[in-house]
């Protein structure tokens, strides 16, 4: 049944004003804002957590078309604070489908608007850069949405993973596992852990702020240094923890976050993107093979590269739409990383074989 329809305002932090209407919770919600141009996946992208604190346009003409199935999520939650779309399906198509998106969204209490011009409003963060963002269905008085919005925390500097970790230890997969992999969780998604499960891996998943001889304790095979949210630089806790663990040589692979992170601890530095790359068609090249793979990516942070260090860190893959850093490697010790989500949920599976790549690695360790 469709209900009726209820003004929402959209405001950015540069006094930019989007009219439209209200989708999800009535209510007001703030973040910073950016934009997802893939074509499918959104309830994945939605409950993936490397998108906490943020507010998600979809660039996709339809969204809710083909409603939620509960078994495809990232995460136990909707993690987005925030959508903004320019068609809202509150019916959706799809036999298998087990609810509609605006019930999903009622559920969590999410606040998000539609019906507006994503294209003009896209193309301002694309030349604007990336800004804090409020939506409200509560008031359409924008000097206080205005003054609310300015109390909003820049991301820069800003920690989140601690928030969205998992609380206490937990081991999941097949107790007859050959391999045992300890899961640094900064906010991992759930196909993650599928990944390295499918490949025989037995996971031990350690709270964000867990001391490195606790990890070391459990004797893992591997080390997985998982996505999620805020700046890594802010991370100090996690980049001593890391640069811990390194030295027991124990193979080690990082995406996304994890990539930052082990960047961070190798002497590496990080930097703020003007607007990001988030969706599931971005070129990479894999300079150590030659070859070009069509990645799925969701970050606003990326990895300055430093020629100095290139006797210690390898740079092993660049993006071909602007050749900011995607992978590098350890020369000294089997640790590498990508700042690309090879486990691609939503998104191609180009980048399928680095899983393959960290459990040769653990098996030659091993050996």
């Amino acid at each position: 049944m469709t209900t009726p329809l209820i003004p929402a305002f959209l405001v950015l932090q540069d006094g930019t004003v989007f009219k439209g209407n209200a989708i999800g919770k009535i209510g007001t919600t703030t973040g910073e804002i950016c934009f997802n141009t893939g074509m499918t996946g959104y309830q994945e992208i939605f409950t993936d957590p490397s998108y906490y604190g943020q507010i998600i346009i979809m660039t996709n003409d339809h969204i809710g078309n083909y409603g939620i199935k509960d078994d495809e999520v990232e995460s136990d939650r909707i993690m987005i604070a925030g959508l903004v779309c320019k068609k809202y399906s509150q019916t959706y198509s799809r036999k298998m489908g087990d609810r509609s998106l605006d019930d999903y969204f009622t559920e969590n209490q999410v606040v998000g608007i539609s019906d507006i011009d994503t294209r003009q409003l896209v193309r301002h963060i694309r030349e604007t850069g990336a800004k804090n963002a409020i939506i409200s269905s509560e008031t359409d008085d924008i000097e206080s949405l205005l003054q609310q919005l300015g109390s909003v925390p820049d991301m820069s500097g800003l920690e989140l993973a601690s928030v969205v970790s998992t609380s206490e230890f937990y081991e999941s997969g097949s107790a007859d596992a050959p391999h045992k992999v300890a899961l640094l969780d900064f906010g991992t998604k759930k196909n993650i852990m599928r990944c390295l499960e499918e490949r025989g891996c037995r996971l031990g998943v350690f709270p964000a702020k867990t001391a490195a001889q606790t990890i070391l304790d459990w004797k893992p095979d591997g080390i997985m240094i998982s996505n999620g949210p805020g700046d890594p630089a802010a991370m100090t806790y996690a980049i001593s923890c890391i640069q811990e663990l390194l030295k027991a040589g124990i193979p080690t692979f990082g995406i996304c976050l994890g990539h930052q992170l082990l960047s961070l601890a190798s002497g590496l530095k990080t930097y703020k993107m003007h607007h990001g790359h988030r969706g599931c068609n971005h070129p990479v090249k894999n300079l150590v093979t030659g070859r070009s793979e069509i990645t799925s990516q969701n970050h606003g942070f990326a990895v300055e590269y430093n020629e100095a260090l290139s006797e210690t860190v390898a740079l092993t893959h660049i993006n071909l739409n602007d050749n900011s850093v995607e992978g590098i490697a350890r020369q000294d010790i089997p640790a590498f990383s990508v700042q690309h989500h090879p486990e691609a949920s939503p998104g191609p599976h180009d980048s399928w074989y680095l899983f393959d790549q960290f459990v040769t690695l653990i098996e030659q360790h091993k050996s």
